[in-house]
Formats: C-alpha cells, sequence, structure tokens
C-alpha cells in the first residue's frame, strides 16, 4: 500500500477549513496534523499548497446500467467517471437486466464490480409487487438500502399495490428509498398531450406531463405511510419547492425517520432550458421551473433537504434524439456533480463546508456507512483535492462517459479536481486515471 503525504492542504471538514498535513498509510487516514514531517521508507509527498482537501463524495444514486445495458454505460467506465468527478463511492440502483430483486442477483452485480469498479461501491435491492419474501432475505449489514419505484420511471418496477406496499414498509428494517411521482396523473397528463401533438410533444412539457402536483401527491402518501408504519423513508430527487413543506429541517439528520434529497441537475437547470438542452435535460422527475430550483436551493440551507446526489442515469445520444414518447430519461452527472457543485460555491450560494456536508458527511451518516465520507484519522482515505480557481471546458475530448456526452458540455467551471484518493492510493491527478489496479472495495455499514 502506498504512503503519501499531503502537506499544505485547506481540509474541508465537519464544519470547518484548517490547513493541514495528511499522512496516508495501509489505506487510511493514519495523522492529521498542522505540521508533519516526511516518514521513514518511500513515499510520495504531494504539496497541495492553496488547493482543498474535501472527503470523497458519496453518491447514494447511480445508475450505472450493468448487466444487461451495457451499451450505455457500465460498471468500469462510469466508476471511472466517477473517479474523476469526485465521487469515491456510489450506490447503484436495481433496475438493470436482469432487475436486482432476488438475492442471487443482487450479489451477481457485487461481483461484478468487484473485479471492475475504480470506486467503492454498494447497491440498492430492488421492491416489486410481489417479491416481499425476499426484501426479507436482505442483510442489512451488507446492503445499502431497499429501492422502490412509485413513478413507472423504469419498466415493470413499479410497486402500485398499496397493499404490497403498507406490507413492505411494516415488514423491513431496511431503508426504504422511493422515486415518488404518481402513476395515475402522470398517465393522464401524457394521454392528454398525446391527443394533441401524437408522439412528437415539444420537450419544455415534460414538467407539465410529470407535474409538481405528480411529485408532492406521491411524496405525501408515501410519508404518511411511513409515519404509520414507522419506516425509514429516504426521497430521492426531489423536484419542487412545494414538496420541502413535507420535510423537517429542526431535526439533526440523526434523529430523523424521513430524509429527503436533491439531485444536481434540479440544482442546475431550469424549465427554460428545454429550448436549447432539448432531451438532454429530460429527467424523470422532470427539471421543473426556477422557482422550484431556487426553493431547492434553500431547502439544502435549511436542511429540510439531507443529500445531495446525481442520479447518474446514462443513454446513448441516439436512443435521446428520438421523439419525446420514445426518448429516454436520464443523463450522465457523476464526472460533473462536483465542479457543479462549487460553482455555487463561487457565487455565494453554498459554503464548501455545506457542499460537504450534504454530499460527504451526510450520506455517510445516512447509509450508516462504515468510516468514509470523512476526513478523519482511522478512516478510509477517499479524498479529493481541488483547485478553486482553475477552469476548464467541458468538451467531447474530455468527457469519460460510455455515452460520450454530458448536460454540461461546452460549460466552463472555475473549479478543477486536480487528486483524487481512493482507499488510500492516488488514482486520478490532472485529467488522467492512473494506470494501477482497482482500488474499489464494497461498502461495509455500522447497522
Amino acid at each position: 500500500m502506498s504512503k503519501i503525504l499531503i502537506k499544505n492542504a485547506k481540509v474541508v471538514n465537519e464544519g470547518r477549513i484548517n490547513e493541514y498535513d495528511v499522512y496516508i498509510e495501509n489505506g487510511v487516514f493514519v495523522e492529521i496534523n498542522e505540521s508533519i514531517s516526511v516518514k521513514n521508507g518511500e513515499i510520495q509527498v504531494i504539496d497541495a499548497e492553496g488547493k482543498h482537501l474535501l472527503p470523497g463524495m458519496i453518491d447514494d444514486q447511480v445508475h450505472f446500467r450493468e448487466p444487461g445495458l451495457t451499451h450505455k454505460a457500465d460498471i468500469e467506465s462510469e466508476s471511472r467517471a466517477a473517479i474523476a468527478g469526485g465521487i469515491t463511492s456510489f450506490i447503484e440502483m436495481p433496475n438493470t437486466v436482469p432487475q436486482a430483486t432476488t438475492i442471487e442477483l443482487l450479489e451477481d452485480k457485487f461481483d461484478i464490480a468487484s473485479q471492475s469498479s475504480y470506486a467503492n461501491y454498494s447497491f440498492m435491492f430492488g421492491g416489486t409487487n410481489d417479491n416481499l419474501e425476499e426484501i426479507l432475505k436482505v442483510d442489512p449489514k451488507k446492503v445499502a438500502a431497499l429501492k422502490l419505484f412509485l413513478g413507472s420511471s423504469t419498466g415493470n418496477m413499479l410497486v402500485d399495490d398499496p397493499d404490497v406496499l403498507k406490507k413492505i414498509f411494516a415488514s423491513t428494517p431496511l431503508l426504504i428509498a422511493v422515486h415518488c411521482e404518481d402513476e395515475g396523473t402522470i398517465r393522464k397528463n401524457l394521454a392528454k398531450h398525446i391527443e394533441k401533438y401524437g408522439d412528437d410533444i415539444p420537450i419544455h412539457l415534460h414538467p407539465v406531463i410529470r407535474s409538481e402536483e405528480a411529485c408532492y401527491l406521491s411524496s405525501s402518501q408515501a410519508i404518511a405511510l411511513a409515519k404509520e408504519t414507522g419506516a425509514r423513508l429516504h426521497v430521492f430527487h426531489l423536484s419542487t419547492a412545494k414538496e420541502l413543506a413535507l420535510f423537517n429541517g429542526k431535526l439533526p439528520l440523526e434523529e430523523k425517520k424521513i430524509t429527503a434529497e436533491v439531485c444536481v441537475h434540479h440544482l442546475w437547470f431550469n424549465s427554460d432550458d428545454y429550448d436549447i438542452k432539448g432531451t438532454h435535460i429530460k429527467w424523470n422527475p422532470a427539471v421543473k421551473t426556477e422557482k422550484d430550483r431556487k426553493g431547492l436551493l434553500k431547502g439544502l440551507l435549511d436542511n429540510k433537504i439531507d443529500v445531495i446526489a446525481t442520479d447518474h442515469a446514462p443513454h446513448t445520444l441516439k436512443e435521446k434524439s428520438n421523439v419525446y414518447t420514445k426518448a429516454p430519461s436520464g443523463g450522465p452527472l457523476v464526472q460533473h456533480a462536483l465542479t457543479a457543485l462549487l460553482e455555487f460555491y463561487h457565487k455565494g450560494e453554498l459554503t464548501l463546508e455545506k457542499i460537504v456536508e450534504k454530499a460527504c458527511h451526510n450520506p455517510a451518516i445516512l447509509f450508516e456507512v462504515e468510516k468514509r465520507g470523512y476526513i478523519k484519522e482511522g478512516y478510509y482515505a477517499d479524498a479529493v483535492l481541488v483547485d478553486l480557481n482553475a477552469p476548464w471546458r467541458v468538451s467531447k475530448d474530455n468527457i469519460l462517459y460510455k455515452c460520450g456526452w454530458s448536460p454540461f458540455e461546452d460549460t466552463t467551471f472555475t473549479s478543477r479536481i486536480t487528486h483524487t484518493f481512493v482507499n488510500g492510493e492516488l488514482v486520478y491527478h490532472n485529467f488522467k486515471i492512473l494506470d494501477k489496479p482497482k482500488q474499489g472495495k464494497r461498502l461495509t455499514f455500522n447497522r
């Protein structure tokens, strides 16, 4: 294992920024101090003068498309993009082919990741209308959470039987992560627009079809059920300001049983951007109004929203170029999430401490991830060095996603990730993935 001494870094951790030296050995942070002398033996010294050292991001919602959809992406390609973007751990969703709705199929995904992932990994188990027995077999110490789709974003994983939902909520000790959009509302809206436009519905009507009403109705019902059953509920990718009223910003995260998340694209884009970006920003839930975008940002600051994630969900350009009803929802984000968030810092809208809290610390707390998400002695050395004043432009030639495109193309970011460390190894440096064995490990949980 490498021995690395990072000198003169501005360490962003637990609500503070302090200049420290950081010594890494055997995959963990061994010493964090104002001044550390070079240790005995072969050691790599990195002068971080002027740079900030952040914990690696823990992205709790990605779709890496393996197995079965690897023409879009795979665990190897997207984990490469993730470490280039400062994401050192990810939790992947169950809607692959086949879907991860049995223990055996879930373990198949862990096996793939153990051979191919550059970042640390876990996977969510998928709930359906008829797999409660399998859900009850899941070991909470080994699996991140249970994922339920309450809106039909992804084929036949929609869980729409009220009796089944109640049984799941009442029976499992797992954290339940939900995609909330009311299916009846969406189908009604879609039918009305197809009647008017056929399949080629103007893309700016996406947030009208997958509306504020659809989101709020589904979120409020899921929260009511969680309160009734005592389930631990995490509501993925809020997209409306209205939904914020459903969440409590006053309790510390450790005491919350109902939590919320926002994704980078809902903080960055608004409905005016459909005219320029088209289906490249077609997500479920939909990107909505500027009022919603600003409301979500405020929700982060008010602690009604606990986590920032990406919902990285790549499709090919050919797929995204279809007419509205045939163009899939989702887009690639992991490589550019942190640099996009740092733009909010440069605009004075988020502090570095708040970004680290929501993207690093809180996912670790929420999922009870063992010894990650912080820069602490004895913790796994997952970290990112950032130069806050090193502008660069996103272009085809520096995109690492297998799908080959990004909704951020032609964007110039102010900040640059210069180094990424995974389990104590330097794995990425100045736009290059370093040629060494993959360092990703299976996440473990303190449950």
